[in-house]
């Protein structure tokens, strides 16, 4: 075995370059909050990362699944031959939500990073800061894939079908897509830490999080003069209304134990307010903790979408997207990360995650290696709510930064030892073949009642 510098030197090292750049790197987080973008069009935000990464010595991919960025670091034996050389990915995603009200919501987009992804660009460029200072790199064993991921958040559906139909991308996250892609290929496992889950000062590790379906829901109608002769018409935004209620009245149907969340959006309401109006799009996720119950519930809703339909003699399409897969935590991986997380922050401040309603594509990427989830501090607010803002940037960018360099050095040093046993013995639910396989079967187009097929083809959709 070579001689060399212990574990704990090693994370010292690497602590303390993070501490050294704070301003620069609270300086990229504060550029990132100030031009958000949305997902599959964060190209400012790519290039801004990339020109991080560039300048720490890293050669840079980007334009990965449109917007995405990866940089690997590579340790000591650099050959790639070895197959038991493992690689860490330490993530981060590009994209922001909307939330016009939001104060630092930009004027035109309403977009703003009230999803706190600045902050996981902070820590991934922080701890990226870390172990590829002098003297860490060169002692461990694998490699370390710095990704910045785009279209997390899986909104403007629509615009990315358009994307979809013109050979853009083939699935509609941005995980999920750079899996297809083949960009994980390299990688065995994965650390994103997430801004803003508990508030305040505490850190949480571990957990799980809700699977979701997407469905595009499109009413098909007859205009008519809404003033002067409405009798004539088939109101589809009326459709649309009652399959709301309808599933609102499904409600009291699902199980407390399954977390399930259902909340349909119109995305159009009609064409003009003096015309009976013919074509209503909706947007809607079905959530809940297991698969089967996404599947369970979803057959629900589209009952209440067909309902709509056959109370008004209008005519529905329902498209049904695969959304996210049920977020897991690789408990070793949870277990290194918090005893970082603890020398970091302190006992008081760190506690064990629980499960979460809302959705992530990290569930993808649990079911086909072993992945890491957990949640910073330093935030105000509600996610993707208008009073969410950084408070405290060292608990939200550079301690969570310093606990994941901490991470993967245990991970990667001794001869990767640790890494190799996570990987060897990680039983993942599917291949990545399987995955995108399975990924694709999970687009389907009904149109109810049948025999209206043709007048939702009209309009070239």
């Amino acid at each position: 075995m070579n001689a060399g510098p212990d574990v704990s030197h090693l994370k010292e090292l690497a602590t303390s370059a993070i501490r050294a750049e704070r301003n620069r790197i609270l300086a990229l987080a504060d550029d990132v909050w100030r031009t958000p973008e949305l997902g599959f069009k964060e190209h400012k935000t790519a290039e801004r990362v990339s020109r991080f990464l560039s300048e720490l010595g890293l050669t840079v991919r980007t334009g990965l699944a449109l917007t995405g960025v990866k940089a690997v670091a590579e340790g000591r034996s650099k050959s790639g031959s070895s197959p038991g050389r493992p690689c860490v990915g330490v993530l981060g995603e590009l994209d922001a939500v909307i939330c016009r009200a939001h104060p630092d919501a930009d004027p035109l987009t309403g977009a703003v990073h009230a999803c706190g992804h600045h902050a996981q660009l902070a820590v991934m460029a922080g701890a990226a800061v870390g172990l590829t200072s002098p003297g860490v790199l060169n002692h461990l064993s694998g490699s370390v894939a710095f990704m910045a991921t785009p279209a997390e958040e899986y909104v403007e559906i629509t615009y990315r079908l358009e994307l979809r139909r013109k050979g853009a991308i083939e699935f509609l996250g941005g995980k999920p897509e750079l899996i297809r892609l083949g960009e994980f290929d390299d990688v065995d496992m994965v650390i994103l830490v997430h801004a803003g889950g508990a508030g305040g000062t505490v850190m949480s590790v571990g957990g799980s999080a809700n699977a979701f379906a997407a469905k595009s829901v499109r009413y098909a109608g007859q205009e008519a003069h809404a003033g002067a002769s409405p009798w004539l018409g088939l109101n589809a935004l009326n459709s649309a209304t009652l399959a709301i209620s309808a599933i609102n009245a499904l409600r009291e149907t699902f199980n407390e134990e399954d977390c399930i969340r259902v909340h349909p959006i119109i995305t159009k309401g009609g064409d003009l307010v003096n015309i009976v109006p013919a074509d209503v799009r909706l947007e809607t996720y079905v959530r809940a903790r297991s698969l089967q119950a996404v599947l369970d519930t979803s057959a629900k809703v589209d009952r209440a979408f067909k309902a709509g339909a056959l109370a008004m003699g209008t005519v529905v399409e329902i498209q049904d997207l695969p959304g996210y897969l049920p977020m897991t935590t690789e408990p070793k991986l949870a277990r290194l990360f918090r005893r970082n997380m603890i020398m970091v922050a302190g006992v008081e401040h760190v506690r064990e995650g629980g499960h979460m309603s809302a959705s992530t594509d990290m569930g993808d990427m649990a079911q086909v290696m072993p992945a890491l989830h957990p949640h910073a501090a330093g935030v105000v607010g509600h996610p993707h709510s208008s009073d969410f803002r950084v408070v405290d940037p060292d608990r939200a960018y550079i301690m969570p930064a310093e606990a994941v360099a901490m991470t993967v050095i245990d991970l990667l040093a001794d001869g990767a030892r640790k890494a190799v046993s996570i990987r060897d013995n990680y039983r993942a639910a599917m291949t990545r073949a399987e995955y995108v396989e399975y990924a694709r079967s999970m687009f389907r187009r009904t149109v109810f009642p049948e025999e209206g097929l043709g007048r939702m083809t009209s309009d070239g959709d």
